[in-house]
């Protein structure tokens, strides 16, 4: 059975940097299972699996425009620390919440001034072309239920969107 829109699909891959760097892996085990064709990883990564079968290996270098979006400067911001009330110790790198009319979107500190914090609004991945090597384990028809939800269930390993155990909504190559 070949990869196409309504199919589950389980992979193996390993995401680089363009510096040779992994920034993430299926570990052995546990593929990435998700529902091929409803948005559940990234648009050029789905593009370059489409017709491939159990047991290809696929190599795409995905464009940021085809993963997560270029940088935008809109979402960097300068607020005031008072916005950070309960917290005591603010340091780069820790991640929030910010609430927008758009909803919830999660920023990381990437600066912290005495009476400014800069955060950052854009994905950690985006700008940056996106390496993968992907080894196709599985392909099914997704069941009824699936498709109604527009992803799979949960059942054991990696489903749709990785573990997140860092906490941005699933790396390699979910979006």
């Amino acid at each position: 059975m070949q990869i196409a829109n309504n199919t589950v699909v389980s992979i193996y891959y390993t995401l680089k940097n363009t510096s040779g760097e992994i920034l993430d892996q299926a570990p052995e085990g546990r593929p990435l299972v998700y529902l091929h064709g409803h948005k559940n990883i990234i648009p050029g990564l789905e593009s370059a699996l489409i017709d491939k079968s159990v047991g290809d290996t696929v190599e795409a270098n995905i464009e940021p425009e085809q993963a997560y979006g270029t940088n935008n400067p809109a979402l960097i911001q300068k607020v005031p620390r008072a916005q950070f009330q309960g917290i005591e110790t603010l340091e780069v790198g820790m991640q929030f919440q910010a609430s927008t009319e758009q909803g919830p979107v999660p920023v990381v500190i990437t600066k912290v001034d005495a009476d400014i914090i800069t955060v950052d609004g854009n994905h950690p991945l985006a700008g940056q072309t996106l390496h993968f090597s992907v080894q196709i384990d599985d392909v099914r028809d997704a069941t009824e239920e699936e498709l109604a939800q527009g992803h799979i269930q949960a059942s054991g390993g990696c489903c749709g969107g990785s573990d997140d155990s860092e906490g941005e909504g699933g790396s390699c190559g979910c979006s």
